[in-house]
């Protein structure tokens, strides 16, 4: 079978010597997973392990139910009153859809990034500093640092460092949303859940994103829901090939994308559907 994806085009896990050297411990851990919303089975039988600092990419058509999958993974599908569960997700351990896992304590390592930036109305350096202010950080020193730990961290200090007090609408939607990582970095999560994090942005502002994500993997576990699947294969060590809220397949991005094991997966990626 010839490859799906021109690799002379497009660089295909690039570190993945590097991470198999590392074994990587486990951060997420899905088992027999099982979502209703109201009489609609959305995922169905979900097993999947997600490794620490690495790139997680979840591939598959719209409506497959992907969005849903990584919203499970910080709770933030329970926001929909008719959702039901079944089966267990632990993150580091421990069940998190068990009812006494506090979801508070779960956002505080889990933080999140959405398909359409969303910067609170507010100055850019509130907007980092909110985060450490709910968490009881009041002291002015301690929180210029985190501010500029964190815009450094999500390489934009340079363009706002003298903007610091001008409103964050003010920046260009690329700008816009690597502001809304830096919000996340500020907490200091394990984990950084990203849907469609690229899908507003023009090509200039989605490389500077992937570029982004590839520094944070050194020190974040990232899982990140993609359409463009010249994205995942740039970017990602692990894809999961989802459809009708299945997972099809799940393996080392490089395989998926030039030698998956189901004929499902080929054809997707290949174009004949989706």
């Amino acid at each position: 079978m010839s490859p799906l994806v021109d690799t002379k085009k497009v660089q295909v896990n690039r570190r993945k010597d590097e991470k198999i050297i590392r074994q990587n411990e486990v951060v997420y851990d899905t088992q027999d997973l099982n979502l209703w919303y109201g009489e609609t089975h959305a995922l169905k039988d979900i097993n999947l392990s997600i490794s620490e600092k690495e790139v997680t990419a979840i591939i598959g058509p719209s409506g497959c139910g992907k969005s849903t999958y990584i919203k499970t993974l910080n709770r933030m599908v329970e926001l929909v009153p008719t959702v039901r569960t079944t089966g267990t997700i632990t993150y580091k351990g421990k069940n998190i859809l068990d009812r006494s896992f506090k979801v508070e304590d779960l956002r505080t390592h889990v933080g999140m990034v959405f398909q359409k930036p969303n910067p609170f109305p507010k100055s850019i350096y509130e907007n980092i500093a909110y985060g450490p202010k709910i968490h009881g950080i009041r002291n002015k020193k301690v929180l210029d640092e985190i501010v500029e730990k964190s815009l450094r961290g999500a390489s934009i200090w340079d363009e706002v460092k003298d903007r610091l007090n001008e409103n964050a609408y003010g920046l260009s939607g690329g700008q816009q949303q690597r502001l809304c990582i830096a919000r996340c970095l500020a907490i200091e999560p394990d984990v950084i859940l990203m849907d469609e994090p690229t899908s507003a942005l023009d090509p200039k502002s989605t490389l500077r994103i992937e570029e982004l994500i590839q520094e944070l993997e050194k020190e974040y576990s990232i899982i990140i829901v993609t359409h463009n699947m010249q994205q995942a294969a740039r970017i990602s060590n692990k894809t999961a090939f989802f459809l009708n809220g299945e997972v099809v397949e799940f393996d080392d991005t490089n395989t998926i994308f030039t030698k998956p094991a189901d004929r499902r997966t080929e054809d997707y990626i290949s174009g004949r559907f989706g």
